[in-house]
């Protein structure tokens, strides 16, 4: 009897980002320990999956006979960051998980700092 593969999913405003290993030498050339590395205020990687965004509040819910307002959809500001950008991130915003073998980072969509999209061809 086989189970179904196991998934990541982002929930909220976080980000799952595979991180890139930081530069390991310097412009002329010298090698950098990892701990020197770790100093480094900001951090780069790419993203893997994202949440849903922040939940937001059904404005039918403010009316003053709630029981009248349809259940919908929950609704969700949309997220800025998407699947295949590379971002630039506070480190120390970041979570680190180890999920089967491989580390990955676990980032709140206010902690990156500038998203880089490559553009497709018109």
């Amino acid at each position: 009897m086989g189970f179904p593969p196991k998934q990541l999913i982002v929930v909220g405003d976080r980000v799952l980002i595979s991180p890139e290993d930081g530069e390991e030498r310097t412009r002329v050339g010298l090698y950098l320990p990892a701990s020197a590395l770790d100093t480094q205020q900001v951090q780069t990687g790419h993203i893997l999956a994202t949440g849903p965004g922040d939940p937001v509040p059904d404005p039918a819910t403010f009316l003053d006979e709630p029981w009248k307002a349809e259940t919908g959809e929950p609704r969700h500001r949309p997220m800025q960051a998407k699947v295949g950008d590379h971002a630039i991130f506070f480190r120390k915003a970041a979570v680190e998980i180890d999920y089967e073998g491989t580390r990955y980072l676990v980032v709140p969509q206010a902690a990156i700092l500038i998203l880089i999209r490559d553009q497709l061809p018109v």
